[in-house]
């Protein structure tokens, strides 16, 4: 090799016949991280998928260029073979940032068309839920959306079972091959899958590379590797606590699932869940029967003990779940003092805190525990009463007609410290818009009528708002103060009406 080859800016080799490198210069050196003079071709680094190199060593008569990946290097390289006087001097160009740039373009592609799919989907569960579907069809329009695209290898929805803590399977579309089974197979053992665990902590479960993922059943990793199915993304479908099921999506790529994905997958599974929620409650509202059930929770349950301890009587009068998994419950005594409540409940080490709410006499208590409250939302039922006391506690829920009640009834019965004192149908009377503003009406005193009109028509409300306080003070004669009085004396009954019906608390 002569002196301009050696300073040549790009790699050059040279090769004599017998395929052995006999001289190089510095730059090929950096690209193969040294000298390999002396080393056959054939037992160096510059080994390919394809081996074009070789195969153009074997029969050195015409130049020839190609490009090609080199796993051992990590690089691209643009190779050129040209015969020169019985050997063959090989031209090295490293073009991995071209290559990188291009993977990089494709991949933002991919991941856009993805994510658009994603998005796509999530409009279609919106369109459902304006044509008032049922459960399944949301579930159907999930699999069809994700799976008969070819964007994921296959989709497969599941659902909680009856009181264990594995799945159903709902609904699966794509290119199953035997990993589909497979999966079937474990989820209906006791096992810890990816979509177990997504369901059980309500969070999306990445599984980069199934292969190497230890916490796959065998026999999912195995059937996965035959059918070259990669990784995997569960989702669950959640809306506020209730966890309805979850969606398994299955590809055909390591780490198929980019950062935008999963959170546009996430959003996926929380417009679903509320859709189904949705589903459920409409179900509930528009049906003119119910099938009421009347549990008695055990003497351990938290309220149940509180209300022994100091000797009270409690209604349940609303709750408010957190995401943070805590429960915010309100409960009114009917006989027993507030601040002995408060302080009962704080002494149990599953409570956040506990306090009275001024002078109405709720108390409010933060609960860190699972509990039937949460769970009865997620299994479509509805909390219509629950008192509280030393020797006689019930909890009354209606489920739509149309539910899988002992299913549901099983669930809760395994799951927490419950018996079943009642079940019936029953009919449901209808309660009109006419008769709900009448009832309203009744609840409100007048004064609260004119400053809620008057507040109302003078745009106050809305935002920005069209009047003041003090102008629509002015209006009615009285201080801003008293607006305010009678504005939040209103408001509260109204909201009282909306979220539990509970009666005039005396504004």
């Amino acid at each position: 090799m002569d002196d301009r080859l050696h300073a040549a800016p790009i790699g050059a080799l040279t090769v004599s016949s017998e395929g052995v490198i006999s001289d190089s210069n510095e730059t090929a050196q950096e690209l193969l991280g040294g000298d390999p003079s002396g080393s056959p071709v054939a037992e160096s680094d510059l080994r390919s998928v394809e081996d074009s190199l070789l195969a153009a060593l074997e029969e050195p008569t015409d130049e020839v260029t190609f490009e090609e990946y080199y796993p051992e290097l990590e690089r691209w390289l643009s190779v050129t073979v040209t015969p020169v006087d019985g050997n063959v001097t090989v031209y090295l160009r490293d073009v991995s940032r071209r290559y990188r740039a291009r993977q990089t373009v494709e991949t933002l592609r991919s991941e856009r068309r993805r994510t658009a799919a994603i998005d796509e989907t999530r409009s279609e569960v919106v369109a459902e839920l304006v044509s008032s579907p049922s459960r399944e069809e949301i579930e159907r329009t999930l699999a069809r959306e994700l799976g008969e695209r070819d964007l994921w290898s296959f989709v497969w929805i599941g659902e909680r079972t009856d009181g264990t803590a594995g799945l159903d399977v709902r609904a699966v579309a794509g290119e199953t091959g035997d990993t589909f089974p497979a999966v079937r197979e474990t989820i209906e053992r006791p096992a810890t899958t990816p979509e177990e665990r997504a369901v059980e902590q309500q969070q999306i479960q990445v599984v980069r590379s199934i292969a190497d993922e230890d916490g796959i059943p065998e026999a999912v990793r195995l059937a996965a590797f035959s059918d070259g199915v990669q990784s995997m993304l569960s989702v669950p479908l959640t809306y506020g606590a209730a966890v309805h099921g979850v969606v398994g999506v299955y590809a055909d790529r390591v780490d198929a699932f980019s950062e935008r994905e999963r959170t546009s997958f996430e959003t996926l599974g929380t417009v679903a869940g509320f859709a189904v929620t949705a589903g459920r409650n409409r179900d509930l509202l528009l049906s003119d029967t119910v099938t009421e059930v009347t549990f008695e929770p055990g003497a351990d349950a938290l309220l149940v003990a509180v209300a022994r301890e100091v000797d009270a009587t409690m209604a349940l009068t609303g709750t408010v779940p957190h995401e943070s998994d805590a429960l915010l419950c309100y409960v009114t005594p009917t006989d027993g003092d507030p601040d002995d409540i408060a302080a009962a409940a704080s002494n149990n080490p599953d409570v956040g805190h506990a306090r009275v709410l001024g002078d109405s006499g709720t108390v409010e208590i933060e609960l860190h525990r699972a509990t039937p409250l949460i769970e009865v939302s997620s299994l479509g039922g509805t909390i219509r009463r629950a008192t509280y006391e030393p020797d006689d506690s019930q909890i009354v829920v209606e489920f739509p007609p149309d539910s899988d009640t002992r299913r549901i009834v099983t669930s809760l019965t395994r799951e927490y410290d419950l018996d079943v004192r009642s079940k019936r149908e029953r009919e449901r009377g209808a309660t009109t818009a006419r008769e709900f503003r009448d009832g309203l009406a009744e609840r409100l005193t007048e004064r609260q009528k004119t400053a809620l009109r008057t507040a109302y028509f003078a745009d106050y409300f809305e935002t920005p708002r069209g009047s003041t306080a003090e102008e629509v003070a002015d209006l009615l004669d009285i201080t801003g103060s008293t607006l305010l009085y009678h504005l939040r004396a209103g408001q509260r009954k109204l909201l009282s009406a909306f979220f539990d019906g509970v009666g005039d608390r005396g504004e």
